[in-house]
C-alpha cells in the first residue's frame, strides 16, 4: 500500500491525527519505507568498489606514478570477483593489460586478490584521468579511476624561454 502525503503545513493536531489513523490502518509514512531500506542494506555486505590512489598526485615531468587500487566491500565468497583480466588505462594514450592462469574458484578456500600496484611513466605535462577496469569474460566487472597532474620538467621548459 503506497502511503499518503501527509501536509505539515496542516495544524500540528491535524497532522498526528493523521499520521495516527494512517498507523492504525496498517499504512506506514514514505519515512518509515527510508528507515526499512537503511535496515536492510546494513544487513547486506558492502558493495564492492574500487579505489585507486595515485602517489604523487602531482609531480613534474618525466614522472614515474606509483598507483595502488584496492578492492573494498564485495564478500571473498563472491567469484566474480575472483582472478579477473585487469586492464588500466593511463590517460596519455596508453594501455596495460594483464590476466593470469589461477585455479578454479572454490568458495570458502579461494582468495580474492584486494590490491594492485603498478607504476607508470609520464613523459609530458598534462592532466591525466587513469582508470582500472576488472574484467570477467569480456564484461567489466568493476571499475576506478583517479587523476593525475603532470607539470612541466626541466625537459619542458624550453617552451618557456621563447
Amino acid at each position: 500500500m503506497k502511503s499518503p502525503h501527509i501536509r505539515f503545513n496542516q495544524h500540528p493536531l491535524a497532522c498526528f491525527v493523521t499520521l495516527f489513523l494512517l498507523l492504525a490502518a496498517g499504512a506506514a509514512p514514505a519515512w518509515a519505507d527510508d528507515a526499512k531500506d537503511k535496515e536492510k542494506d546494513s544487513k547486506d555486505p558492502k558493495r564492492p568498489s574500487l579505489v585507486l590512489k595515485a602517489n604523487p598526485p602531482i609531480a613534474f615531468s618525466p614522472a614515474r606514478i606509483v598507483v595502488t587500487a584496492e578492492l573494498r566491500g564485495g564478500t571473498d565468497s563472491d567469484a566474480e570477483l575472483y582472478c579477473p583480466n585487469i586492464e588500466w588505462e593511463w590517460g596519455d594514450g596508453t594501455k596495460s593489460e594483464s590476466s593470469q592462469n589461477c585455479e578454479p574458484f572454490v568458495a570458502g578456500e579461494t582468495k580474492i586478490t584486494r590490491r594492485w600496484t603498478v607504476s607508470h611513466m609520464y613523459t609530458s605535462a598534462g592532466r591525466y584521468q587513469l582508470y582500472l577496469r576488472l574484467r570477467r569474460n569480456g564484461k567489466i566487472v568493476l571499475a576506478g579511476s583517479d587523476k593525475v597532474e603532470v607539470r612541466p620538467g626541466v625537459r619542458d621548459m624550453s617552451e618557456f624561454d621563447r
